[in-house]
């Protein structure tokens, strides 16, 4: 059985990694959207993710419930392995990564798409201003963060800006993965 490819949708915090990943499931007809484990405290909200503490991710993770799991911005993250089974059925999965891991999910998942979402140094701040999530230190951070580059070695990366609406961004992604039939 062919697996469809996951697409690791990537990019500094505040770049619309949700938005664009909800808009690309209503718009393309068999792509799926994989939830992640995350050991985010209570009241921290964002994307449709399953809360769990530090201790259930940790037994979790012995247990093998994951196809891929890391750390990073002092919290836990995990991929369940049901993502397995919605490549099975999906035309593709995305799913939102941390840069830090793509080379480790190319090996783990074989086809991977990372599309790289970029944005303008102030679109950024004022979006992570919006969202109200961090505190102005933190937000520092994730903007310095910004301009980490993807690692090395990865066979398949489509870049997009997001600066601008997203209805663009979302037309330009779709025009990649499904380009016009001859």
């Amino acid at each position: 059985m062919t697996l469809a490819p996951v697409i690791a949708v990537v990019g500094p915090s505040g770049v619309g990694k949700d938005s664009v990943m909800n808009a690309l499931v209503a718009r393309a007809p068999g792509v799926q959207r994989q939830r992640r484990v995350i050991t985010r405290p209570e009241g921290e909200d964002g994307e449709d993710f399953d809360r769990v503490s530090v201790d259930t991710f940790q037994r979790m993770e012995r247990d093998g419930a994951f196809a891929l799991s890391w750390h990073a911005h002092g919290l836990c993250y995990g991929v369940p392995k049901t993502i397995t089974r919605q490549r099975q059925v999906a035309v593709a999965v995305l799913v939102n990564l941390s840069r830090t891991v793509l080379l480790e999910a190319q090996e783990v998942f074989g086809d991977l798409i990372v599309i790289s979402l970029t944005a303008k140094p102030e679109v950024l701040s004022e979006r992570l201003s919006l969202r109200g999530r961090e505190s102005k230190a933190e937000q520092t951070r994730r903007l310095d963060r910004a301009q980490t580059s993807l690692p090395n070695g990865l066979n398949q990366v489509l870049e997009f800006d997001n600066s601008g609406a997203m209805e663009d961004t979302v037309a330009e992604i779709l025009s990649h993965l499904q380009p016009e039939s001859p």
